[in-house]
């Protein structure tokens, strides 16, 4: 079942082809007319793409032809991501405070590069004319309705009350809203995970609303729309006009059940009922009911291996029920057992089975979305992600659509995991100032696992990988010898280590020595929390393509190898507890940095020059113990959305140029024991207008005063948090005069026992022991 992902692909490569034909080093006669030709190839291709997809099913040949394109749409977005890599060389070398190497060699570099690159599409264009010559003997048509076949799961209103277990209080809910006849809602709905009438085959829309007509003219009715996907408001409005013209409008119902909180707020402006996880003693009730007829006290062996399972289907009756329905009449402990300890059970069967009804939120996600999603399956099941995490993950694969209007990449995939959460495909868990928290149902995990069982694989000593995949992660409790297969892999784009014991170093130096050797095409790397590791591999520069870099916690590493300035494409570089002596100049040439956390053991860092990391969106400054003040150079990050200073225990002071940020969201210093905020605005900062939207201040020993000069030009300041800063006496009367500002929490700040007279405080100090407003 799992899916090519082809047209997600095709569009990556037609993005990504636009700018570089007719421009800079594909100028070249020969390499453009080659990537033109490219380009021809995969329109020719992208236009019939719907008709494949909707035929790949009953058509082998055809799915595995979608296969084999999908590997070379990768391959050529390689060869297509070099141009990436060179137009980046060429803006580092024109850059005189940012090159490190002579004119001479760089027009030699660029002659070389354009031959190669003929090369290699060339050799992608011949494969690829093989391989359309079978995609054209398929017949595909163009089809004017290029959205994805979705097949629905077809529901129906005959359930005998005896087979409805729990729900009881939202039971209660239901028949409230639906008795309140004062209340001016119609539509009352209903949102919960997938799981949790007569059929009408007519499609003309005046011949549906002559039925409906007929069934509802003058009538009071109550109408259940089940599992509703549509997200259309338009079309929401257009059958409501049908139906409030009927006559019976106003003291008629309607019940909605969906799986997308859009949907709901479209429908309904009152708050919907969410249908939560279903209580284990329900899920008890309902699997005896489905496995035993209820007459479980013949089998008590059984029941006690029934618990177990009822208990991994985490809430979701559907997989209760199907676990049910496929062990009725079985009395093989050994098969139960199966069931128990074994993945493959949890997915049911056929049309009626759990991975069947969750692949119906699947289908109806974006092409993009759908990729986003598969990739998740690197995580561990019931692991909490952090959403910024994830965003670049995505972001460093190239699977986030390129923004619009101001939006940056990083909005981008904020907007992907919202989505994600209001289709009930991820679950939040805590909300941070800059980020969030989540998990994935397992069941959910199931399905990326499934969908993504082509493109990603966690490791094992015993897997087989095979030579397709693009994704690895690896954990410390699968993995005592390092699979040889691996060798064998070439297009490897990520690969993930989580946390490992003292008994395995040895093993996982030799597979990160693998990853630097072998898997040229990398643009994830996440070695987080490498004790081991005192030095990174000096070839680390040839992975032109890495984007994310992520070595929190590899305390043995102290500098960065000479080559490291290679790397002109990473996006992300986490390095926070990574104790190294000063960061060297040659940092300045990662002109493509977003995200950069880093521990400087220095008393200043090295200077950031004017060109250095102009799209920089994070900045964190961790453990940097001896740092005394920040570079003046800051003032260059004018992309800056969020500074962390954190256990910066010699910082004394902010400097005057962060007036300069005017993209600065989010402020958070944290255990900078010397610091003091007091920044007042001077007359030359006249007309100054900052977006800061967030300070967060905590353990700050010698805080007395805020930052003035931040606040007071930020239209957008919206909250406050100060917490265990003993010296902290009292908010300043000019605080008042932020009129965006609606929360500010006080927390353990013992000179603090009163508030500045002139302000009506009530609904903005939240939680203050010392406070009572």
């Amino acid at each position: 079942m799992a899916e090519s992902f082809l047209a997600s692909i095709t569009a990556v490569v037609l993005e990504k082809l636009a700018p570089h034909i007719g421009n800079g080093v594909s100028s070249v006669l020969l390499v453009n007319s080659e990537l033109r030709k490219l380009r021809d190839s995969v329109i020719r291709i992208q236009a019939v793409l719907s008709d494949a997809e909707r035929q790949q099913h009953q058509n082998k040949k055809l799915r595995l032809c979608m296969w084999k394109l999908r590997d070379l749409f990768y391959d050529a977005k390689d060869v297509i991501d070099c141009f990436k890599c060179e137009d980046l060389r060429k803006q580092v070398s024109r850059n005189p405070d940012l090159r490190i190497w002579d004119q001479w060699a760089a027009k030699r570099f660029h002659g070389t590069f354009s031959i190669k690159m003929n090369r290699k599409i060339e050799g992608i264009n011949k494969r690829l004319s093989k391989l359309e010559t079978e995609w054209d003997s398929f017949g595909l048509k163009e089809c004017g309705d290029n959205s994805r076949h979705v097949f629905h799961q077809d529901t129906h209103s005959f359930v005998h009350p005896w087979d409805v277990v729990g729900r009881y209080e939202e039971k209660r809910k239901i028949i409230d809203l639906l008795m309140r006849a004062d209340d001016p809602a119609n539509v009352i709905p209903i949102v919960g995970m997938g799981g949790l009438e007569e059929r009408c085959d007519l499609s003309a829309v005046d011949a549906l609303q002559n039925c409906l007509r007929g069934l509802l003219q003058d009538k009071r009715f109550l109408l259940v729309l089940d599992d509703v996907w549509n997200d259309n408001p338009q079309k929401w409005v257009a059958f409501r006009e049908t139906l409030s013209s009927m006559g019976g409008w106003f003291d008629s119902k309607i019940i909605v059940t969906t799986q997308n909180w859009t949907v709901a707020s479209i429908m309904s402006s009152i708050d919907p009922i969410k249908l939560a996880d279903l209580p284990l003693e329900d899920c008890l009730k309902l699997f005896k009911k489905m496995a035993f007829d209820d007459v479980e006290q013949q089998h008590p062996n059984l029941m006690r291996i029934g618990e177990d399972i009822v208990k991994s289907c985490k809430g979701v009756p559907l997989a209760v029920k199907t676990f049910g329905i496929l062990l009725h009449g079985k009395t093989d402990e050994s098969i139960w057992i199966s069931a128990r300890d074994d993945q493959t059970w949890r997915l049911g069967q056929g049309e009626h089975g759990i991975l069947h009804v969750l692949k119906l939120s699947y289908d109806h996600l974006s092409s993009p979305l759908q990729r986003c999603l598969a990739l998740l399956s690197l995580y561990k099941k019931d692991e909490i992600c952090c959403s910024h995490e994830v965003v670049q993950l995505w972001m460093a694969n190239g699977l986030l659509e390129h923004p619009k209007g101001r939006d940056e990449w990083e909005d981008v995939g904020c907007r992907y995991l919202n989505e994600l959460l209001s289709r009930c495909l991820i679950l939040k868990q805590k909300d941070y100032d800059n980020y969030f928290t989540f998990r994935m149902h397992d069941l959910v995990h199931d399905l990326a696992l499934e969908v993504s069982r082509k493109d990603c694989k966690t490791v094992s000593s015993q897997t087989t990988v095979d030579e397709s995949v693009r994704h690895l992660s690896f954990s410390d409790d699968k993995l005592n010898v390092v699979p040889e297969n691996l060798k064998k892999l070439e297009g490897v784009r990520t690969v993930i280590i989580q946390e490992v014991s003292k008994e395995s170093y040895t093993i996982y130096e030799s597979l990160i020595d693998l990853c630097v050797s072998r898997f040229k095409k990398l643009r994830v790397l996440r070695l987080r929390s490498q004790s081991s590791l005192t030095a990174l591999h000096e070839d680390i520069g040839k992975l032109k393509h890495l984007r994310d870099l992520d070595l929190a916690g590899s305390h043995g590493i102290r500098e960065l190898p000479s080559s490291f300035h290679k790397l002109r494409c990473l996006q992300k570089l986490r390095m926070s507890g990574v104790p190294l002596k000063q960061l060297p100049d040659s940092m300045n040439c990662l002109i493509e940095l977003r995200y950069l956390e880093i521990t400087v053991k220095a008393k200043h860092l090295t200077e950031i020059k004017k060109g250095c990391w102009p799209g920089l969106q994070h900045l964190g400054l961790i453990v940097c113990d001896n740092l005394e003040c920040l570079p003046k150079g800051l003032k260059h990050l004018k992309s800056l959305r969020r500074l962390d200073l954190l256990c910066c225990s010699n910082l004394v002071s902010l400097p005057r140029s962060m007036k300069f940020l005017t993209k600065l969201e989010g402020l958070s210093i944290s255990s900078c024991k010397r610091i003091n905020l007091k920044m007042k605005p001077e007359e030359e900062d006249g007309n100054l207008q900052l977006s800061l939207k967030t300070l967060s201040l905590w353990d700050l020993g010698e805080l007395r005063d805020l930052p003035q000069l931040l606040l007071e030009r930020s239209l957008t300041m919206r909250r406050i948090r100060i917490e265990n800063c003993n010296n902290f006496e009292a908010l300043p009367v000019w605080l008042k005069r932020l009129r965006s500002l609606d929360e500010v929490e006080i927390l353990d700040c013992p000179k603090m026992p009163t508030l500045p007279e002139g302000m009506d405080w009530t609904g903005i100090i939240r939680d203050h022991p010392f406070v009572d407003v």
